[in-house]
């Protein structure tokens, strides 16, 4: 069973749309996952202009992609959210559905102050 960063079962991240490295609506990982797609973020108009711009248009649909809205919930790599974060422009974190294999990249604290669930902690 894998585990979210409270050290609960990983609960889903979104299904509508479709996310996760395996594609269950969950930020499941494994050694495959050499991304770490493991933040469970909603998406923000500022993060995805900033992730377009760095080179990974997720707002754009294509092929087997609808792209993602502000407001989407997407299973992101832990490097990605960092990156924005350094920038001012990380998108909320659920906690929740946010694997705990995250803290391997991302200082725990900053996954805590960007909340969407703080009642999670509780």
């Amino acid at each position: 069973m894998q585990r979210n960063i409270l050290g609960q079962p990983l609960e889903t991240c979104s299904r509508q749309p479709m996310t996760g490295f395996f594609r269950t609506g969950c930020c499941e990982t494994s050694d495959d996952d050499i991304g770490s797609h493991t933040v469970c973020a909603q998406m923000t108009t500022e993060f995805l202009a900033f992730s377009k711009a760095r080179g990974n248009d997720l707002s754009t649909s294509r092929a087997g992609f609808v792209g993602l809205r502000p407001g989407d919930r997407w299973c992101m790599c832990a490097a990605r959210w960092l990156e924005a974060h350094l920038a001012g422009v990380a998108p909320p974190v659920i906690l929740a559905a946010t694997h705990e294999a995250v803290t391997a990249i991302v200082q725990r604290a900053d996954l805590l102050a960007h909340a969407l669930d703080p009642e999670a902690l509780n």
